[in-house]
């Protein structure tokens, strides 16, 4: 996923113009004449549309998305929209982009921005405020949908320097490894519960002939990411969520000791020729294998396990049955021991403005709210769709895995920390850590010099 999956994306912000939507409610200015609601809403009287009906009829106006999330994944994200329009008028054109990383730069500093892109970095997006000034804050009906739908922490990753820019659109879990249940019971090999259990299974399959995982880290512009939530995954269970924290923020150096043990351990995997890589090749087939592509070869019988995310569940083939019996599921990375608990890696995607017309506002505001997210559910027949939204009725969430996710991600008690590269600078989040660990797989340049390159980065 980004395809949805491409579970990074760069993204760059919009014309900064202050001031909102003159309605009811809504707060702002209308220098133009281009905010103000007239005519009445198409969804006026139904119960769906009615925080949208204050926007009045947009027929006639559209609202430009762009986004790195393509085909098959993007249909879903059409067929979201359509309440929208029907309640407003309002068309949605939809862009998904595999260059998106590298092109809403080319688009934003020519003068030419959609009006709305889907960016998967709170990191990414602070320094696009800071060092742009051109991002647009988010109008008060957004405001408060998400004070509603979505817990504190969800609008701090949007909310740069006090001020709030970007609702959540999606969400994932990220501690998750793939692998197919009727292998596993055809070989007589039990899911493991703790790390040491996985290894020894992964000692176990390799003796057996086979490669226990297989990996991917290609993703275009954004090659590098899936390792780097491999390293952010093993530190929660090696160094705690604390350090962690620390990490994130950089208190501690990006090579700090137990950043080095954390990538070694990484690297007994990842870098380990018995155990990878299962279908492609040798440990740094994994640098040029499109993470996309990187499970399927566990329904072929070539790997046992791959780790990703929740919304993988979207890249298996149609007519894969992805149960907890079937050709493909996710059993939880384990933990390291008793110390940290069990810890959660996830990430999500925030919706950012570069306009403030009355029409983008409306579709933020549909977005943020409590309908968007059921309608998405229902849209995503697959699974592959998860959001820590509270609005979000789990009967609307297709897969077992996607329902997990989001009981989760809705569990007020989780120990759940935010993907760290898409809190740190962009710089590092979106350039050094992506680069830098890619040559550690491709080029298995050692992890001293990875993480003192990364630290060396750092702004």
């Amino acid at each position: 996923m980004r395809s949805r999956n491409t579970r990074r994306g760069m993204a760059v912000a919009a014309v900064l113009v202050s001031g909102g939507l003159v309605l009811a409610g809504c707060g702002g200015s209308d220098s133009e004449g281009s905010n103000k609601a007239s005519g009445t809403s198409p969804g006026e009287g139904k119960a769906e549309c009615e925080q949208l009906t204050q926007f009045g009829d947009l027929s006639g106006k559209s609202v430009k998305i762009y986004t790195s999330i393509v085909a098959p994944e993007d249909q879903p994200y059409k067929d979201s929209f359509k309440l929208f329009t029907d309640c407003t008028g309002a068309k949605v054109d939809y862009e998904g982009s595999k260059e998106f990383e590298a092109q809403l730069v080319v688009r934003v500093k020519s003068g030419n921005p959609p009006d709305i892109a889907f960016i998967p970095q709170p990191g990414l997006l602070k320094t696009l405020v800071q060092d742009t000034g051109k991002v647009v804050e988010a109008p008060k009906t957004v405001s408060d949908n998400v004070d509603e739908f979505y817990g504190p922490d969800w609008k701090a990753y949007g909310t740069v320097d006090g001020k709030f820019y970007a609702p959540p659109l999606t969400a994932n879990v990220k501690s998750f490894v793939w692998y197919s249940p009727k292998m596993f019971a055809e070989k007589g090999w039990k899911v493991p519960t703790t790390w040491d259990e996985m290894l020894q299974l992964s000692d176990t399959i390799a003796a057996s002939g086979m490669k226990p995982w297989c990996a991917g880290i290609g993703s275009g512009d954004a090659t590098g990411w899936p390792a780097t939530d491999w390293l952010e995954d093993v530190m929660l269970r090696s160094a705690g969520p604390d350090v962690y924290d620390q990490w994130v923020n950089h208190d501690i150096a990006f090579n700090d000791p137990a950043v080095v043990t954390a990538l070694d351990k990484v690297g007994d995997i990842l870098k380990n020729e018995d155990y990878v890589n299962g279908g492609f090749g040798d440990s740094k087939s994994i640098a040029s294998t499109e993470f996309t592509d990187a499970g399927l070869p566990i329904l072929d019988g070539k790997c046992a396990m791959h780790r990703q995310a929740s919304f993988y569940a979207a890249n298996w083939p149609e007519g894969t049955d992805v149960s907890e019996n079937g050709d493909a599921y996710a059993f939880y990375l384990p933990p390291m021991g008793d110390e940290f608990g069990s810890p959660v890696l996830g990430g999500g995607e925030f919706v950012t403005a570069f306009t403030d017309s009355i029409e983008t506002q409306a579709l933020m505001t549909y977005i943020s709210g409590g309908e968007w997210v059921n309608e998405k559910g229902k849209a995503t027949p697959n699974g592959g769709f998860v959001s820590a939204n509270k609005n979000l009725d789990i009967a609307n969430v297709a897969s077992p895995i996607d329902k997990t996710s989001v009981e989760i991600l809705q569990n007020p008690d989780a120990v759940f920390r935010f993907d760290g590269s898409d809190l740190m600078p962009g710089a590092v989040g979106a350039g050094s850590f992506w680069k830098e660990m890619t040559a550690w797989i491709g080029e298995n340049q050692s992890t001293q010099d990875t993480l003192d390159n990364i630290e060396a980065s750092w702004p």
